[in-house]
């Protein structure tokens, strides 16, 4: 089976593709979805967050909302807003977001490197979430939240994407957040070949988000059982360069001091780092050092480096941070499950984590340096797990620009 192949995507006609675009299902919550859709019948929304045309209330788990959503598709084809291209192809996707420019390749991807981790993970996922995807795509026949993957940068594959966009693009959207969303329709029957090639001579590719989605997108194929040709066999992604892709850093912030003083807290924490008062707001410069927010004052931390070990995921900064405070001091043993501990993305700034303390809400809040991508893709390679809210990838990509039907 080929890595990834092309498609017949089901997407908006152009004159309509404004009014479809929408926010990823994943980063809103049902009354945010609602609010977004409002006066926007054709908003995508009505497929991936289908809840907003039930009742207020409706459990997003509900037999109905898939329901619902296959009936909201269905309407949308038949109306002419959504159709499918006649033969597969790939697609050019750009994103713009301020001065951030990534541009990459809409296609399938293949179940079975999936299964055999050449195209790799590094979280791990939850039942719930993973059963709400295979029950959203069933529903619908189709995926329509697309993977976002990552593989390391080749100049030739980098350079042939890229020649695409010399083209009139298909849609050029800009959507209320700022994010600009261009695609281009790769039909050149070379330019498919060369670029099919050029992905399977790839050792491994790497999810950077969407893991539910592709986990989603293996049970589905399991359940269908429809060999390496069914395009059941394949998941919707998203797949760029790693050069271009944008990690931005996710904070913490916990509720207490776990019984220590302010003072007890400071003198603790010489163990195992520098720590400095600052004037303003710390922004970590490199991997190893914090920013901490306590008391309406900010300090730098500076890891000692005899606590960096070598392995891919205790060198991260997230777990230097658990490993070196908030575990021994601050009693944050498990980040997935204890109360006290909330994430905070670094699209909000370090003015959110001011405002979460000085609220009174939180005791104390840590900035990170980013996770870079060289990271990700160590720890994918061990084959091990990263921690909790280790990325926010940022600019997110849109839902509705284009689906994968299953049949």
């Amino acid at each position: 089976m080929p890595l990834i192949r092309p498609f017949a995507g089901l997407r908006p006609v152009p004159e309509r593709a404004a009014e479809v675009l929408a926010p990823p299902y994943d980063v809103l919550n049902s009354s945010e979805a609602r609010q977004r859709a409002a006066g926007r019948p054709l908003s995508f929304l009505h497929i991936s967050k289908a809840e907003i045309d039930l009742p207020e209330g409706t459990d997003p788990y509900d037999a109905s909302v898939y329901a619902r959503a296959a009936e909201n598709m269905q309407q949308m084809i038949a109306d002419g807003i959504l159709k499918r291209d006649d033969q597969p192809v790939y697609y050019v996707y750009r994103i713009t977001m301020g001065d951030h420019v990534q541009t990459g390749l809409v296609a399938v991807a293949s179940v079975a490197d999936y299964d055999v981790n050449r195209i790799r993970k590094h979280e791990f996922t939850r039942p719930a979430k993973e059963d709400d995807r295979v029950r959203q795509i069933e529903a619908l026949n189709a995926q329509t939240g697309p993977v976002l993957l990552a593989y390391r940068s080749q100049p030739d594959i980098d350079r042939l994407i890229e020649s695409v966009t010399s083209a009139t693009p298909e849609y050029d959207l800009t959507a209320d957040d700022g994010v600009r969303h261009t695609l281009w329709v790769v039909t050149d029957p070379a330019v498919i070949e060369q670029l099919s090639a050029g992905f399977d001579r790839m050792e491994a590719i790497y999810i950077a988000d969407g893991h539910h989605r592709s986990a989603a997108g293996s049970r589905v194929a399991a359940s269908k059982k429809g060999g390496p040709d069914a395009m059941s066999s394949y998941f919707l992604s998203v797949i760029f360069p790693h050069t271009q892709m944008k990690i931005l850093d996710y904070n913490r912030v916990v509720k207490d001091l776990n019984g220590l003083s302010e003072q007890a807290l400071l003198e603790k924490l010489a163990d195992a780092f520098d720590v400095s008062p600052e004037e303003g707001a710390v922004t970590p410069a490199q991997p190893g050092e914090f920013g901490m927010y306590l008391n309406g004052r900010w300090y730098r931390l500076r890891i000692h480096a005899d606590r960096v070990p070598q392995d891919p995921v205790a060198r991260l900064d997230v777990s230097l941070l658990a490993d070196n405070l908030l575990e021994p001091l601050l009693g944050i043993r498990d980040p997935r499950t204890d109360p006290r501990i909330d994430f905070v993305g670094g699209i909000r700034g370090l003015a959110e984590l001011e405002k979460r303390v000085d609220s009174g809400e939180m005791a104390v809040a840590f900035s990170l340096f980013p996770t870079s991508m060289e990271d990700l893709m160590a720890v994918a390679d061990a084959n091990e797990v990263m921690p909790p809210k280790s990325t926010w990838f940022e600019p997110k990509l849109a839902d509705g620009l284009v689906s994968h039907v299953l049949d």
